[in-house]
């Protein structure tokens, strides 16, 4: 059964004037962002969940890490973004934020990051980030969810591409999708995890560790 997007858009609640203008900013100017169904379902699974620390990996523009941090009063979040005018943007809009000061952008490549100065350990981990790293970003960060934590990894369907055959990929992107579809295999099968897929937006992953 399909349900129809009037169907879908129903359960979206209203935003802020901030989060409207980023949401804005973000069409106009080609910057990915979660779409609107699979933040609301994200941050609902959230707030059943709960976690008290979150890091993320993939700041944008910061609207994630707003959107999350608005649904968890009680949570600190870490951000780490590479891109030097997505990081300045971030900073602006979370200054805006209500929920800014619970907000901390980390700059710099997280795959060089040190996970040293980070806290020991995170509730969730929230990955959206270059989606043919999944995997090594997935191998640094896990270590630090303890047993009962949650990863969750958006853009996993791929806009369709992760369920056709390699050979009917567009050239450009086969490398990507080919490892898209290893860590895919890889974690669905991953006997440390609880692993479901999410047909919402672009595809959620959500990782339970055991």
């Amino acid at each position: 059964m399909e349900f129809s997007e009037e169907f879908i858009k129903s359960f979206i609640h209203p935003r802020n004037d901030l989060l409207l203008k980023m949401e804005q900013y973000a069409q106009t100017h080609h910057v990915p962002i979660m779409q609107l169904p699979a933040i609301e379902v994200l941050t609902q699974i959230l707030r059943i969940q709960r976690p008290k620390t979150l890091l993320e990996i993939g700041t944008a523009i910061g609207y994630s890490a707003i959107r999350i941090a608005e649904a968890l009063p009680d949570c600190q979040i870490v951000t780490i973004e590479r891109d030097e005018e997505r990081i300045r943007l971030a900073k602006e809009f979370i200054k805006e934020s209500d929920a800014g000061s619970r907000i901390t952008v980390i700059e710099g490549d997280a795959l060089e990051v040190d996970v040293t100065e980070f806290p020991s350990a995170f509730d969730a981990v929230f990955i959206d980030a270059a989606k043919g790293q999944n995997m090594r970003f997935f191998e640094k960060y896990s270590p630090l969810v303890p047993s009962g934590g949650v990863i969750y990894i958006d853009n996993i369907f791929m806009h369709g591409l992760s369920d056709i055959p390699i050979e009917e990929v567009p050239r450009g992107k086969r490398s990507m999708i080919r490892k898209l579809k290893e860590f895919t295999e890889w974690i669905k099968n991953h006997p440390g995890y609880h692993t479901t897929f999410v047909p919402v937006g672009d595809g959620l992953l959500i990782c339970l560790k055991r």
